[in-house]
C-alpha cells in the first residue's frame, strides 16, 4: 500500500470525468483523436497548401496545444483466428491450402518484424483562473512546506468546460481545414489511453511534441 501511494504522487492527473481529464494542478484537458495524411503523396502544391494552412492554424489559437503520438504493437492475433475460422468454412480444398500458407506467412512476417499501429492525439488544455490564482501561491507555499496538488473547484466543472469546448472546436476546424479528422475521446477511452501513457512497457514507444 505504501508503494502504490509513492506511485500516486508522480501521477499528475486528479480525476477524469464527463471527457475531461483534470490534473492536480487545476488544468482541464479535452484530447482529440486525429487522423492521420499521407503527406509525402501530396503534390508540391498541395505540401505547400497544408503547409500555410497548418501555419495559419497555429497563428490563429491563442492557447498551448499538444501532439502526442502513441505507437504500440500491433495484436494480429484476432486477425488470425478470423482467417482460421474462414477456413474451417472453406469448402474449396485449395483455398483452404492458400489461406493456411497465408497465415503460416503473417505469423512468420510479424515473428521477425515488428508492426507498429500509430494513433495521432491532440490535447487541448484550459486551466481556470481560480487555478492560476491558486498556483501563484505555490511557489510561496513550497518555500514553507505546504501542499503542492492544487484542487479543483467542482462548483465550476461545467462554466470551465464550455471555454474548454469552445478551444476545442477551434482546434476542430483549423485541423479540418487541412483534412484531418477528429474525435473527441471520450472518458473510458482517455481511461485506456492515460493508463497506457503511465504503463509504457505496454506501449511499443511514444513521441511527443507540443505548440
Amino acid at each position: 500500500m505504501a508503494n502504490q501511494n509513492t506511485s500516486q504522487k508522480f501521477v499528475p492527473l486528479r480525476d477524469i470525468k464527463d471527457n475531461v481529464v483534470i490534473l492536480k494542478n487545476g488544468q482541464m484537458n479535452m484530447v482529440l483523436l486525429a487522423s492521420s495524411i499521407n503527406f509525402a503523396l501530396k503534390s508540391l502544391d498541395e505540401q505547400e497548401a497544408i503547409l500555410r494552412q497548418f501555419q495559419t492554424f497555429l497563428n490563429t489559437i491563442d492557447f498551448s496545444v499538444q501532439f502526442y503520438i502513441q505507437s504500440r504493437r500491433l495484436n494480429i492475433q484476432p486477425y488470425l483466428d478470423m482467417l482460421s475460422g474462414r477456413e474451417e468454412k472453406q469448402d474449396n480444398d485449395l483455398m483452404k491450402i492458400q489461406l493456411r500458407e497465408y497465415m503460416q506467412f503473417i505469423k512468420t512476417f510479424t515473428t521477425e518484424v515488428e508492426v507498429m499501429s500509430k494513433s495521432f492525439f491532440i490535447v487541448v488544455p484550459y486551466t481556470p483562473v481560480a487555478a492560476n490564482l491558486q498556483n501563484n501561491l505555490e511557489g510561496f507555499k513550497d518555500l514553507i512546506g505546504g501542499k503542492k496538488d492544487v484542487y479543483f473547484d467542482d462548483k465550476n466543472f461545467m462554466e470551465h468546460k464550455l471555454q474548454l469546448e469552445q478551444r476545442v472546436s477551434l482546434v476542430e476546424q483549423g485541423l479540418s481545414g487541412i483534412g484531418v479528422r477528429t474525435i473527441l475521446l471520450q472518458s473510458e477511452e482517455l481511461v485506456e489511453l492515460y493508463y497506457h501513457i503511465f504503463n509504457p512497457g505496454e506501449v511499443g514507444g511514444t513521441a511527443p511534441g507540443g505548440k
